[in-house]
């Protein structure tokens, strides 16, 4: 197919400020009853009530409408995580910011029993990416080995939060 790439952007609240209120364990998987698409195989994330890394945001998933991770297709897809430490407070730096935003895609994936070497896409956003992009590669490093993800990095003026300054969401392959 020949001509330009259509491309859609989205802004999403997705990961801003935390995760779900559940007593489910944490493989526990909920049908969505509400499934426009016909997807028979479509299982949400519960993140346990109380899960560490998670904390104090855990209801902000029910609050502001979205899953941390949806299953679908072989494929888990996560909702953007950012640098909110487990008391609900924003980091103060970018590098920290990072940290965060992938120790809680690790903990979503280690819920499901994966590694982030199951990523197989990760989407980063980023506030002031010129200054910002040099310290979130340092820590993007202690996450990621060969063969590595497919990557976007992308440049944008704000997130959910006036303090954010990363946000990253991130598709992995379910293992059979």
């Amino acid at each position: 197919m020949t001509g330009p790439l259509n491309r859609r952007f989205v802004m999403t609240l997705a990961g801003t400020v935390g995760g779900v209120a559940s007593m489910a364990p944490a493989r526990a998987h909920t049908p969505d009853v509400k499934n426009p698409s016909g997807m028979e195989n479509k299982t949400v994330l519960r993140i346990p009530k109380d899960n560490p890394t998670f904390a104090a945001s855990i209801g902000s998933y029910e609050k502001y409408g979205y899953s941390p991770a949806v299953r679908a297709g072989g494929l888990l897809f996560i909702a953007g995580q950012v640098g909110r430490r487990p008391d609900g407070r924003i980091a103060d730096t970018v590098a920290e910011q990072a940290e965060l935003a992938l120790q809680r895609t690790a903990e979503i994936l280690r819920l499901e029993e994966l590694t982030m070497a199951d990523l197989v896409e990760v989407v980063s956003y980023h506030v002031d990416l010129k200054n910002n992009i040099e310290p979130f590669m340092e820590i993007k490093k202690k996450y990621t080995a060969k063969p590595y993800p497919a990557w976007s990095i992308i440049g944008v003026d704000a997130l959910a939060s006036p303090d954010l300054k990363i946000e990253i969401r991130s598709i992995a392959a379910l293992r059979r």
